[in-house]
């Protein structure tokens, strides 16, 4: 991945002037590149005048950051216990046949990174999946590919 520091300078120039802003900062940044580069970090570290262990710190603490590149489509299937008794297991199983790949990992092309989360909060319709944020509930394995293929066709999908 190529990084454009220009931008990376922009959104911490935006968002941030001391450690008190690092959070937003942070988020702002992985926003924009999908993950936090290591050497956009050690450019917060500079600008914000926060040590890099400090930075490491709280990337580490929240879970929502990410310090390894991802897709460009980010799949999150719930593991929470509605879901679970619902048969989430068999949606991971499913997006692994058709992407192959597992949680945590990211497709060869860079396309599509799936995680496992505790819980979405909508137990109501479970199993649940998102695809770049957007709620796919009372999903089954006859549905992952038809939900995963409007990804793969189109560059960007808005209006589901």
């Amino acid at each position: 991945m190529t990084i454009d520091f220009e931008k990376a300078d922009l959104l911490i120039d935006q968002h941030g002037k001391s450690e008190k802003d690092l959070i937003q900062v942070m988020l702002a940044i992985q926003e924009e590149f999908n993950f936090l580069p290591s050497e956009i970090l050690e450019r917060i570290s500079e600008k914000l005048d926060v040590s890099m262990i400090r930075i490491y710190q709280v990337a580490a603490f929240y879970k929502f950051f990410n310090l390894e590149e991802r897709g460009k489509h980010i799949i999150t299937v719930c593991k929470g216990t509605a879901c679970h008794v619902r048969g989430s297991n068999m949606l991971v199983d499913q997006v692994d046949r058709v992407l192959k790949i597992r949680p945590g990992e990211t497709t060869e092309d860079m396309q599509f990174t799936i995680e496992e989360v505790n819980c979405l909060g909508c137990c109501a319709i479970g199993p649940v999946m998102t695809v770049d944020n957007k709620y796919y509930g009372n999903m089954s394995v006859s549905k992952v590919e038809r939900v995963l293929n409007k990804y793969m066709e189109k560059e960007v999908v808005t209006n589901d």
